[in-house]
């Protein structure tokens, strides 16, 4: 179960990374292309969502990593798939179905790995 929960986790904290470090930087301009959505939420709130990917990333790894706090990985994987859950939710307000692919794969991926950081 060891090999699992890594292989999930590293690839949802460095997907997390990535896409929290995009909303965390870029303008909204350069977001716009990508993630529609900035366009009618307020720039603090997708800088806000930035920094809880990155944090949630960092807490998928970094707690099991250093054995300190382990459980915090649980909470950050049961965070990550309701970010995702809400993300859905905002997709299907404004009518983009098709969009929410993603959205269920992240919520299903971040599940795993809380059901795997607990049986670690």
């Amino acid at each position: 179960m060891d090999i699992a929960y890594w292989i999930v986790a590293g690839l949802l904290g460095a997907f997390y990374l990535y896409a929290g470090g995009k909303k965390a930087v870029q303008s909204k301009e350069r977001l716009a292309p990508m993630m529609g959505w900035v366009d009618t939420v307020p720039m603090g709130a997708v800088r806000a969502i930035g920094a809880v990917e990155i944090l949630g990333a960092a807490g998928l790894v970094l707690p099991p990593l250093t054995g300190i706090a382990p459980g915090l990985a649980t909470a950050a994987a049961i965070g990550l798939a309701v970010l995702q859950v809400l993300a859905a939710g905002l997709h299907l307000s404004r009518g983009e179905a098709k969009d929410t692919g993603l959205n269920a794969a992240l919520t299903v991926l971040a599940g795993a790995a809380a059901w795997l950081a607990t049986t670690r």
